[in-house]
Parts: C-alpha cells; sequence; structure tokens
C-alpha cells in the first residue's frame, strides 16, 4: 500500500490499494443486448502488446467500483486464469435514454511504462471573493492531463480556492502540487480557477407611448 497526502493549497491524494474485479470470459455468441438484460455487463480488454479478450462483469459490481475508482485508479482485473491483469477504464459507452452503462474498454497497465491519463479536481474551501463580495466562482477545469508511472498514479487532486481574495485572482496549473514524480501536461499558465464581479442589472428607461406624447400635446394645444 502506499499512501501519500500533503495539506497545502493543492492536497494530492495517492491511494495505491488494489482493487480488485472479478470478471468473466465472454461468449461472443452472445449480443450485448442480451447481456444487458441479464444485468451482465460487456468489457473489451486490449493494449500495446497484449491480446485483445472479451470478458463480461456483473453491472451492479462494476457500477460501485466505477464510482469508486473512476478511470485514473488501477484495477485487478480477475479473470480466473493466471495472474490478475493490471488496467485502467479508458472508455465507458452509456445508452443515450436510459444513461445506464451499455460498455466498457479497459486498457492494460505496464507497471514499468508511463502513462497518460486525467485526474479530477476536488476544489474545496470558500473563496472570500465569493463570500465577502457576491462574486461568481467559475471552474474552468475539472480534471487535468498527467503523465507518470502507474505505481506514482494520483487519485484526485484538492484544489483550495480560498485564495482567491478578489476578482484579479486565479488559480492556476502551476499553483497545483502534485508528487515530483507527476509531470502535468497544461501550460502553467492556465487558469483553473476564479470568481467574477456579479452581474449589475441595469432597469431599462421607460420609454413614453406615442399614444401618450400625442395626447400630451393635444391637452397642452387645448390648453392654450
Amino acid at each position: 500500500m502506499i499512501l501519500l497526502i500533503r495539506i497545502s493549497p493543492a492536497i494530492y491524494l495517492n491511494f495505491m490499494d488494489s482493487i480488485v474485479l472479478d470478471v468473466q470470459t465472454r461468449d461472443k455468441s452472445i449480443k450485448a443486448k442480451d447481456l444487458l438484460a441479464n444485468n451482465l455487463l460487456p468489457i473489451e480488454y486490449y493494449g500495446k502488446g497484449v491480446e485483445n479478450q472479451s470478458f463480461q462483469v456483473d453491472y451492479q459490481t462494476f457500477r460501485r467500483l466505477f464510482k469508486k475508482a473512476g478511470s485514473n485508479t488501477i484495477i485487478e482485473l480477475n479473470t480466473g486464469a493466471g495472474k490478475p491483469l493490471l488496467v485502467l477504464v479508458h472508455d465507458v459507452s452509456y445508452h443515450p435514454a436510459t444513461d445506464r452503462f451499455t460498455h466498457v474498454d479497459v486498457i492494460n497497465v505496464r507497471m514499468g511504462e508511463k502513462l497518460h491519463t486525467k485526474v479530477p479536481l476536488e476544489f474545496v474551501g470558500m473563496a472570500p471573493a465569493v463570500k465577502e463580495l457576491g462574486g461568481v466562482f467559475t471552474a474552468h477545469m475539472h480534471e487535468i492531463e498527467v503523465e507518470c508511472l502507474p505505481k506514482d498514479l494520483i487519485h484526485s487532486i484538492e484544489v483550495d480556492i480560498s485564495s482567491i481574495v478578489d476578482f484579479h485572482s486565479y488559480v492556476r496549473v502551476q499553483d497545483l502540487v502534485v508528487p515530483s514524480t507527476v509531470v502535468i501536461l497544461h501550460e502553467p499558465e492556465d487558469v483553473v480557477a476564479n470568481v467574477s464581479a456579479p452581474k449589475v442589472e441595469v432597469e431599462a428607461p421607460i420609454e413614453e407611448s406615442s399614444d401618450s406624447a400625442e395626447s400630451a400635446e393635444s391637452g397642452e394645444a387645448a390648453a392654450e
């Protein structure tokens, strides 16, 4: 187990506990829709230097695991044959009407090779520019792309927004704190979050209708 925690304006978390997912070899003669009807989810495994394989998994088991692991946590696929396969979730397909999972792609992980993946940002704290000045908080990024070895993969980055004290303050990529073994693949000046001034609604002047103007002119003429 590897546990890294750093308390700072940006906190990185790394929990390298093994997450195991039991899968079964899929019978390709069974259509995906029939698997889904039986609460089974099709999984495709592929990657550099490995043979593509098709698996199936209990739908609810994967749903719970994906909620916890996301796409940036290494998963051990337990196939029941040989060593577990180390993977990352690469792509998840959803049904357009029900938003249920319909298909999952996982990609193999080589522990000695660097990988590119995305790490979610978790915004914490309260920006004084919001609390005291009534500004509007905007997150320009919700995840960042990183490069690292699998053993150094971080699960999330907490970003403390209490440093945004006015409408000219920003949290930028260069302000994010990650381990030295993780490389952020963004420009340092890219804006992560800021607070903008609240919009002030200006009431439009009430225009006098032509009928009212004509009535007023008629009244003035009659008075003369």
